[in-house]
């Protein structure tokens, strides 16, 4: 780790080993930053204060820029509030609202920081920001892959409503920076719209913007232009490589600066490139030189980086980086059988011991699903939405948490799109990958359980500041029954203790009942006390918390029943705990007040006011354990628990970090049933709720006794008084809630009257190819090399063709010796590519995959002329129309991003070749017409040439002929279907749906334009994918919609494509003020 002085952030340089510090407020001691004591009056609050006023009154926080020195203090409001006695106890919680103690729990603590700012310190435990210690609990996101901006507030929201409170996101090189000294970052590249929503959400961001990121997307997002532009070996210390990255970076730096955590912005960390290796020497110094650039700007937050395995990079030497973290995908990436598990990994925590025991255990990515490859044998995505489904986030989620990482980001919480060109070829268009929100942005089986997870953590400060005390196999833990492995991680300051319990085999599907001795206040014991034992369900893993506090004054000696929700809600300490219908739990815990409702498992017997509770098998839905006018206890079976949510209760806009958790407010509530919940409000005596709703359902609301309404999507609902009465006494609130029928039995309009025409004149006789680019490069950079031919380089990349079909022309004179071509022709996994001599159709090499096995990127065939296809003594053409499937990932062989898609050998079996010509998309990736699209949206068909696909091109004088026609004269060709549909979908509505294509196969592939978005590449003899979903805003959800198909037949025989819009669901609600950006035709930059 490397600190830095700074004084202005353009003139930062870093320090000799002998001189590391941490600027005048701090002094360095074994290479790390400790802060020291400091002037008392430097501790002003920059928390908010300890008030009985309402959360929408809090004054905005006033103090200085390195606010780690700032008081940490906790709204008392009628909403809940995270407990005083704990979450603010000083040594756990960072408690700086007196100055005198804050300067001696300072002085020695042993926060370290990049010397930069002190916004963000860490210590072994966890980050600590803006004095507040946090656990980091994220879901990736990439916004390239949802191109409507006005839905990345969506996914934030339900990445919120998770219980989450951050997000990792790559930015992609290839189209922000689509040519030299073009850095765009217009529309759907921008990095304002994410940040803004983010910020409103109350959502940190930890960025990654590579300038390589893999993230299975093309050249690993580096810029296509510098894999044939750039001749020194990428990811290096290479000059030119070097001096290629920097307009990215600075454009990145330019629009991330304003939006940092010290400028009240969400972004607390930056990437520096992704999972590579420190060695060689040119590795290391690429990270350095990459860092510098950072330091030597107006970045002030810590670098990070991510260890691909357990390799140790990035820790200490040339390069290392001020956090590390490691990233783990423990099912790997074939989901062809799903109920079949990959033992967990048990080794985390010694790991990060052995490397790195001084700083929080950071996982950057793990597995949150999984990407899916080509072929008839890929599984799909359901299947992986099995094998990483609930159960697994369940167990491999609580491994963990019990190997005592407090920064953990899941990879994905939510896929979306590989749109247009951005998958490399190991991926098709679909990037769901089996994720807890649906490609289509459906929330899906997978999301309760990040929930109740989410909304523990969120509920569990203590669980913050963790000692990793043993486990059952080293005898600090004891079990009844050696089949169950538990780890107990114990608060050092409170004491508060967590028992993570699972399988000792992690597969096994056996259930298993056992007993834990445990570690109290009251004593040591055995639990269950009453009951049976603690049951784990087969793959299943339980959290047994003992000395566990909820709102400001209760405590929880020990429960293994689990733990949704705790806090204070309307000056009432609340607890919501759930178990499992078929198996028993029990809790002991303060109960306080008189009762008004009381469960029939609640003893009647307390020692030292400690009162057990007992769960038997059967529960289901919820009940309430205990309602008085201090406390309310809750209990329901999981998937009850389930469909709860705890939207929090922002503070006015005044307040800075307003809509975040621990910093703008502590204040939420309880609210089940909805489909989702998106936010709630609070102003005087109504409670505003929005969310959305696909059906029918009763609405639960705990919340401040003194709200007398409750509106849904800005709509007084009424209450039901005798539901409320078997609920609580105070607080509650239960109505029966209905989306509208305005929608009901909602059709999709079918997709007729389909125009053709086609798109393939280059195989006329007549057709001229004299304003295509000649191909006449003799070297390349690409350091894959021609097999064969005459010393010509015909790689689309060399002349700015390096995105979808490209088309090759080559003349050459025949005689009657002329027989045969020999064509090598790479366009990566699963790619084809079809020959034509002069109008005669010759054959389709056919790349391959079968599920990311027998992979065939290149091939090698000789194409023989049949008779009567040649004109002798005369020029003839070979037209090749090859598919490029984009630019592979970084491997095991050196620069595979510089991909060599084209054609790597050509000979005819006599004679030579004259001229090759090469047309890809109109403009190359210096003059592409679409700046709004972008460089990746269109390829080199003549019908994507003269813009075809998009809204407003004239179709009138073309011939009517359906889809399922296929093209003319069962001919192998190219032919452009277009079509267009209305919709009229009022406002207030979520309306997912997809384009849907028969599930055969074929010998044919297509791409699917929406409204002049290349929304799906679907290859119907290879598969799997057949559905495409598109969103609103490149779908208008109001007016006219263009679709259009480019159909390409590999065979001379007839194919029968079909081709529907599919409605997923009807959601009333959404985010609303979807604006669409569809350009129309013009003749602008085409023929």
């Amino acid at each position: 780790m490397r600190l830095y002085t700074y004084g202005n952030a353009g003139n930062t340089t870093p320090l000799p080993d002998s001189e590391r510090g941490i600027n005048a407020l701090g002094s360095a001691k074994n290479g790390k930053a400790i802060l020291e004591a400091v002037d008392p009056k430097l501790l002003q609050s920059d928390m908010l204060p300890l008030s009985d006023t309402a959360s929408s009154r809090f004054p905005k926080r006033h103090g200085p820029s390195w606010a780690l020195f700032v008081i940490l203090s906790v709204l008392c409001v009628m909403v809940s509030s995270v407990r005083r006695s704990n979450f603010f106890s000083p040594a756990s919680h960072l408690d700086f609202s007196r100055a005198d103690p804050a300067v001696d729990t300072l002085a020695g603590m042993g926060f370290t920081g990049n010397g930069r700012t002190n916004d963000v310190l860490w210590d072994k435990y966890s980050l600590i920001i803006k004095g507040q210690r946090v656990f980091i609990h994220s879901g990736e996101f990439h916004t390239f892959r949802l191109p409507v901006p006005g839905l990345w507030l969506d996914i934030l929201q339900k990445v919120k409503a998770a219980g989450f409170n951050a997000i990792s996101v790559y930015s992609h090189m290839v189209l922000i920076n689509p040519s030299p000294g073009v850095v765009d970052f217009d529309d759907y590249r921008a990095l304002e719209p994410l940040y803004e929503a983010a910020k409103q959400t109350g959502i940190w961001i930890v960025l990654r913007p590579g300038p390589y990121i893999n993230a299975e997307t093309t050249a690993g997002g580096i810029a296509h232009w510098i894999t044939s532009e750039v001749a020194g070996e990428l990811r290096t210390n290479a000059t030119d490589w070097h001096a290629a990255w920097q307009d990215y970076v600075q454009g990145v730096i330019t629009e991330t600066a304003p939006y940092q955590l010290t400028e009240g912005g969400p972004v607390i960390a930056i990437q520096i490139d992704n999972e590579y290796s420190q060695e060689p020497d040119t590795h290391a110094e690429y990270f350095q030189q990459l860092e510098t650039v950072y330091l030597n700007s107006s970045i002030v937050v810590p670098l990070t980086a991510n260890d691909p395995g357990e390799n140790r990079a990035w820790i200490n030497g040339t390069g290392a980086v001020n956090i590390y973290g490691m990233d783990s995908y423990p099912q790997g990436f074939d989901c062809s059988n799903p109920d079949v598990w990959r033992p967990l990994t048990t080794n985390y925590y010694s790991y990060h011991e052995s490397v790195d025991p001084d700083q929080p255990w950071y996982f950057p990515e793990f597995q949150g699903g999984s990407f899916d490859a080509w072929g008839p044998m890929a599984p799909g995505y359901d299947q992986c939405r099995i094998l990483t489904g609930a159960d697994f986030e369940n167990v491999f989620n609580l491994n963990l948490l019990a190997s005592n990482a407090k920064l953990i980001n899941y990879y994905m919480i939510y896929g979306g799109t590989s749109w247009g060109a951005l998958p490399f070829p190991g991926v098709y268009t679909s990037y769901d990958y089996g994720s807890a929100i649906a490609e289509n942005r459906e929330l899906t089986v997978k999301y309760p359980e990040l929930k109740r997870q989410g909304l523990f953590l969120r509920s569990s400060p203590d669980f913050y500041k963790t000692d990793w005390v043993g486990n059952s196999t080293g005898g600090i833990v004891s079990v009844s029954d050696p089949a169950a492995f538990v780890t107990l991680l114990r608060n050092p300051d409170s004491a508060a203790s967590f028992y993570i319990a699972r399988q000792g085999n992690s597969t096994t599907t056996d259930v298993t009942t056992f007993k834990l001795n445990v570690t109290t206040s009251a004593g040591n014991f055995e639990v269950p006390r009453f009951t049976s034992g603690i049951t784990l369900a087969g793959r299943q893993s339980k959290i047994i918390v003992t000395d566990y506090s909820f709102g400001l004054s209760s405590k929880v000696l020990y429960s293994t029943a689990q733990v949704l929700f705790a806090g204070q809600i309307g000056g009432r300490d609340i607890l919501f705990l759930y178990g499992d219908p078929t198996s028993e739990s029990e809790a002991s815990l303060t109960l306080n007040g008189t009762p008004r409702i009381q469960w029939a498992g609640v003893s009647s017997v307390s020692s030292n006011g400690i009162t057990p509770v007992t769960f038997l098998p059967g529960i289901q839905g919820l009940v309430t354990i205990w309602d008085s006018s201090e406390q309310l206890v809750l209990y329901s079976d999981a998937d009850t628990a389930g469909t709860f949510w705890s939207p929090e209760i922002p503070a006015n806009d005044s307040v800075e970090f307003a809509n975040y958790w621990q910093f703008g407010t502590n204040s939420s509530i309880l609210v089940g049933g909805p489909y989702l919940v998106r936010n709630a409000t609070i102003t005087g005596s109504t409670l505003a709720i929005r969310g959305d709703l696909k059906d029918s359902v009763q609405l639960t609301v705990i919340a401040p006794d003194n709200v007398k309404t409750v509106t849904w999507n800005g709509v007084p609902i009424s209450d039901d008084a005798a539901a409320v009465s078997n609920l609580t006494t105070q607080g509650g609130f239960v109505a029966q809630v209905k989306p509208s029928s305005t929608l009901l039995g909602f059709a999709p309009p079918a997709l007729t009257n389909w125009r053709y025409a086609d798109s393939l004149p280059e195989i006329s006789s007549g057709f001229s190819d004299a304003n295509w680019t000649l191909a006449d490069h003799t070297t390349t950079n690409i350091p894959f090399k021609p097999y064969y031919g005459d010393g010509r380089v015909l790689y689309g990349c060399d002349y700015e063709y390096c995105e979808n079909i490209v088309l090759w022309r080559g003349h050459f004179n025949a005689t009657e010796n002329t027989q045969s071509v020999n064509l090598s022709i790479n366009g990566g996994e699963a790619f084809a590519a079809t020959v034509w001599v002069n109008d005669v159709f010759l054959n389709t090499s056919y790349g391959n995959s079968t599920n990311n096995k027998h992979i065939l990127e290149e091939t090698d065939d000789k194409f023989h002329f049949p008779p009567g296809s040649l004109l002798y003594d005369q020029e003839n053409v070979i037209t090749i129309l090859q598919d490029n499937m984009g630019l592979n990932e970084s491997g095991s062989v050196i620069d595979e991003e510089r991909s060599p898609r084209g054609v790597r050998g050509f000979m005819l079996n006599t004679g030579e070749f004259g001229e090759w010509k090469v047309q890809g998309k109109i403009g190359g990736y210096t003059n592409y017409p679409d700046k709004v699209r972008g460089v990746l949206n269109e390829g080199g068909l003549y019908g994507e040439r003269m813009g075809w696909h998009l809204p407003g091109f004239d179709t009138s004088s073309w011939a009517l002929r359906d889809l399922s026609e296929g093209l003319p004269g069962t001919a192998a060709g190219v032919g452009f279907f277009v079509t267009t549909f209305n919709l009229s979908i009022p406002d207030g509505f979520d309306v997912p749906m997809s384009f849907t294509f028969d599930d055969f196969s074929q010998p044919y592939r297509s791409q699917l334009y929406v409204n002049g978005w290349m929304m799906g590449k679907r290859v119907s003899n290879l598969g799997p994918q057949y559905q495409f979903p598109v969103h609103q805003g490149i779908l208008d959800y109001n007016g006219i919609n263009t679709v259009a198909v480019a159909l390409w037949a590999m065979e001379p025989t007839t194919v029968t494509p079909t081709l529907q819009l599919t409605v997923e669901g009807v959601y009333e609600g959404g985010v609303g003020g979807i604006e669409t950006n569809n350009p129309p035709w013009s003749p602008e930059g085409r023929p």
